[in-house]
């Protein structure tokens, strides 16, 4: 049986300000208004024999996953299991515990077929098909990675030399896994013809993979055999104990198991594909561009410039003069980069996270497992939200130590818990919860409720919370 395995992760820093670590690069939204971790789940579902997708992701990350799946219209909740990873961690960790996984929930025949959550592929039908080709290879034996057809010598990626053809079926042999050439080299491998891009996508069973594992990385598995042991729950979402699952080497896939597994194919891959690792790579792949070659998502107006990108989704951006620029407006922060240093960008977040800057982290909106908020204001005397609460959601029962709260409906009907009384606020009214006082906020109704929120006090930070009580098992000191 093929089980589609959605790798979901990473910070995603050459696509800051819109990849943000609470909020990174599978989350983000293409010019259509699907994210790629939709798409993702897209192409995964129909390559699933019975519907069943397993997807590895960060435990902060559980909810807005969810969210995101439950609005695919063939998605069903009940037969997308999770495993929650406590910490981030490469790619080896999570592959091998999700072969155990399946060994243990499905067989130890299943073939997995991993799929990182930040690519872009549109022929879905030749993304099947090809899926369908490493399965088979992948039935005899084979550990299969997918290549990609190179369409200019790129020194960002890594590189498959591909050997001989399998007799009897659609792939060739792995001659050797190359590292991101230079220039000169990468312009070899394109007029070779046998060089394709490692894409990162892979495609075996279950337990030709453990096999391969404890032959060629035995602390690997190891490891992840004892932090699978210990998960602190059976049933999705499965998360993992901390400690355990620290202890396992920090390493990828292809460097553990693929480059060192004595039987490996490669499929040449007959679909397209880009891991959009930079803005100039978004830019390509977004909007149409006018007659100087200026592409624009949102709103913006171009004056005499010339090969341009600009992205905002709230404010008006105008470009007056200039060329090869790439201008990205989030509503919290602007990044200008010349098209060509685009890769630099990861520099930008580096400095911010130097400064423990907010805005490396976060945006002005953030999400959590009963909604969302957004700031409005952030002042030294006050600071303002704009809350939304989920159908059915609760926050969490709590206190705060350095500032009294505000809340205000502007749409729906909200039960509050202030002290020891609870009492509907309507649209248009308004309570006021005093420092050190026990205050939960709920939405009993069937649509969205919004609030303003207005803090005084001295502190506003998202540390300020004593947690009593929570829903969704964050620990006390957690943001809200």
């Amino acid at each position: 049986m093929l089980v589609p395995v959605i790798l979901s992760g990473g910070a995603g820093t050459r696509l800051w300000p819109v990849s943000r670590s609470a909020y990174p690069k599978p989350f983000m939204r293409m010019g259509d208004g699907e994210s790629l971790l939709k798409k993702t789940l897209d192409r995964a579902l129909r390559c699933a024999d019975d519907g069943t997708v397993l997807t590895v992701t960060g435990r902060d990350y559980y909810f807005l996953t969810r969210d995101e799946y439950a609005q695919h219209e063939g998605a069903n909740l009940d037969t997308l299991p999770f495993l929650l990873e406590p910490a981030g961690r490469n790619t080896a960790p999570a592959v091998v515990l999700a072969a155990l996984h399946a060994r243990d929930r499905v067989g130890a025949d299943a073939t997995l077929l991993i799929l990182p959550a930040d690519h872009l592929i549109r022929d879905l039908d030749a993304f099947v098909a090809d899926a369908r080709r490493a399965a088979a290879l992948a039935a005899d034996g084979w550990l299969v990675t997918f290549g990609i057809r190179p369409t200019h010598p790129e020194t960002g990626f890594g590189y498959i030399r591909m050997g001989e053809a399998i007799a009897g079926r659609d792939g060739r042999g792995v001659a050797a896994f190359v590292e991101k050439p230079n220039l000169q080299t990468a312009e070899s491998y394109v007029a070779s013809g046998d060089y394709v891009w490692n894409s990162g996508m892979f495609c075996f069973r279950a337990d030709a993979l453990l096999a391969v594992a404890s032959e060629v990385c035995p602390d690997v598995l190891k490891a992840a055999e004892a932090c699978h042991a210990h998960a602190m729950n059976h049933e999705s979402p499965i998360e993992f104990d901390r400690e355990a699952f620290l202890a396992q080497p920090d390493i990828s896939i292809d460097y553990a198991i693929m480059e060192r597994a004595p039987k490996v194919a490669v499929v040449p891959a007959s679909f397209d594909w880009s891991d959009i690792g930079s803005w100039k790579a978004m830019s390509d792949l977004e909007a149409e561009a006018d007659d100087q070659g200026n592409r624009v998502r949102g709103q913006a107006i171009v004056v005499e410039s010339t090969n341009c990108y600009i992205q905002s989704d709230a404010r008006m951006v105008a470009a007056v003069g200039v060329q090869d620029l790439v201008i990205v407006d989030t509503g919290d922060a602007v990044l200008v980069s010349h098209r060509e240093r685009a890769q630099q960008v990861k520099l930008v977040v580096e400095r911010l996270r130097a400064t423990n800057h907010a805005a490396a982290n976060v945006h002005q909106t953030v999400h959590r497992p009963w909604g969302s908020y957004t700031v409005l204001e952030d002042a030294d005397d006050c600071k303002v939200k704009r809350l939304t609460v989920k159908p059915g959601h609760v926050l969490s029962l709590q206190l705060h130590h350095r500032r009294s709260e505000h809340w205000t409906v502007v749409e729906g009907t909200a039960k509050v818990r202030v002290g020891e009384e609870e009492f509907l606020l309507q649209r248009n009214q308004s309570t006021y919860i005093p420092m050190n006082t026990v205050h939960r906020l709920e939405n009993p109704t069937d649509r969205d409720i919004h609030l303003i929120e207005v803090q005084c006090g001295d502190y506003f930070g998202e540390d300020d919370i004593v947690r009593l009580e929570d829903r969704y098992g964050r620990a006390q000191a957690a943001a809200k």
